[in-house]
C-alpha cells in the first residue's frame, strides 16, 4: 500500500458529523514529518507568542506543532465538541517538546465577544501577541444555489470571514509596530477555481484573499505584515465531515495525492517568520500542482 506522500495515495473514505475529529480518522493526517523525514526546527519563532484558531486538528494542529518546535509560545482555539482533539494536540506537542508553552481555549468564534476574549486571554497568559493565524473554517457541499438556505449562507460567512475581522481588530491593538508581528489567513484554492459545489465557502475564501490584501495595505508602513495561504486538497477532518463519496474519491492533485497538513504548516511557518520579511499582501498557493491564476 502506498504511503501518504506517494503518488496514487488516497486516504480511506470515511464519514463523520461536523466538525469532525482527527481522532476518528482511519487515515491519520501527517502533522510532524515531510517526505524526506522529520521536520527540523531552527528557532525561527523564538520569543514569539502565536495564536492559532482551530488548532486542534488538521492544518491547525500541524501549524501549532511546528510553531512550538520553532520556539513560539502558543495559544490555540477549538470548539467544545473538539476537546478530545485539543487534548491530543497538547499531548503531541509536549511529547516532542516537553518545555513547550501551550494554552488551549474553547471558543465560538462566530461571536465577536468570544474573539476579543481569546485575544485578551492570549495576552494575559503570555504577555503579548506577535502572530495571529486565522485558520478555522467550515464548508457544506450543495450543488445548486437554489438549495443553499439563507441560514447556511449566513453561518458560513459568520464562521469563515467575520471572525477574521473580529480577531485581527482585537489582535492589532496588542501587536507592536515594526516588531515583526504578522497576521496569516487561511484562504483556499477554491477562491481561484470557483468550485461550484462549495459556493458559499468559495465566496468566503475570496473575501479572505481580499481582506488580506486590504489589511496588508493598511499596515504596510507600520511594519506588520499580512498574508494568506491557499491550500489545495488537504487530508483533514473537514474532508470526512463535509464531503460526499464522489468528492472524496476525487480528492487528489496533479501530484497524484492530496496534501498533508504539515505541507501547509511549513508555509505557515515561513509566512510568519523573518524568512518572509519582504512579503506582505500575498496569497501563497500550496496545492500539489493544481495551478491557478491570481
Amino acid at each position: 500500500m502506498s504511503g501518504p506522500f506517494e503518488q496514487g495515495y488516497l486516504p480511506e473514505i470515511n464519514f463523520q458529523n461536523k466538525p469532525g475529529l482527527e481522532a476518528n480518522m482511519p487515515s491519520k493526517p501527517v502533522y510532524d514529518r515531510l517526505p524526506g523525514g522529520p521536520y527540523k526546527a531552527a528557532g525561527k519563532l523564538e520569543g514569539k507568542v502565536a495564536l492559532v484558531t482551530g488548532g486542534d486538528s488538521g492544518i491547525g494542529r500541524s501549524t501549532s506543532f511546528l510553531y512550538t518546535l520553532e520556539g513560539a509560545s502558543l495559544v490555540f482555539t477549538y470548539l467544545p465538541q473538539e476537546e478530545r482533539d485539543a487534548k491530543d494536540t497538547i499531548a503531541i506537542i509536549k511529547e516532542r517538546k516537553s518545555d513547550a508553552k501551550v494554552h488551549a481555549i474553547s471558543a465560538d468564534l462566530r461571536k465577536e465577544e468570544e474573539c476579543i476574549r481569546v485575544v485578551e486571554e492570549t495576552v494575559s497568559t503570555f504577555g503579548k501577541l506577535d502572530i495571529l493565524f486565522n485558520n478555522h473554517g467550515t464548508q457544506t457541499m450543495i450543488y445548486d444555489i437554489k438549495d443553499i438556505t439563507t441560514e447556511q449562507w449566513h453561518d458560513t460567512f459568520n464562521t469563515n470571514i467575520h471572525p477574521l475581522f473580529y480577531l485581527s481588530k482585537a489582535a492589532l491593538k496588542h501587536m507592536k509596530e515594526h516588531s515583526g508581528a504578522t497576521i496569516l489567513n487561511n484562504a483556499s484554492i477554491n477562491a481561484y477555481i470557483g468550485r461550484p459545489d462549495l459556493l458559499d465557502y468559495t465566496a468566503t475564501k475570496g473575501a479572505v484573499v481580499s481582506f488580506t490584501r486590504g489589511l496588508a495595505n493598511q499596515y504596510i508602513n507600520r511594519g506588520i505584515r499580512v498574508n494568506a495561504v491557499a491550500p489545495g486538497p488537504i487530508q483533514a477532518p473537514l474532508r470526512e465531515s463535509t464531503m460526499e463519496k464522489p468528492a472524496q474519491e476525487g480528492f487528489s492533485t496533479p501530484m497524484g495525492r492530496p496534501g498533508e497538513s504539515i505541507e501547509i504548516a511549513t508555509a505557515a511557518v515561513f509566512l510568519v517568520s523573518n524568512d518572509s520579511s519582504f512579503i506582505t499582501g500575498q496569497t501563497i498557493h500550496v496545492n500539489g500542482g493544481s495551478f491557478t491564476t491570481s
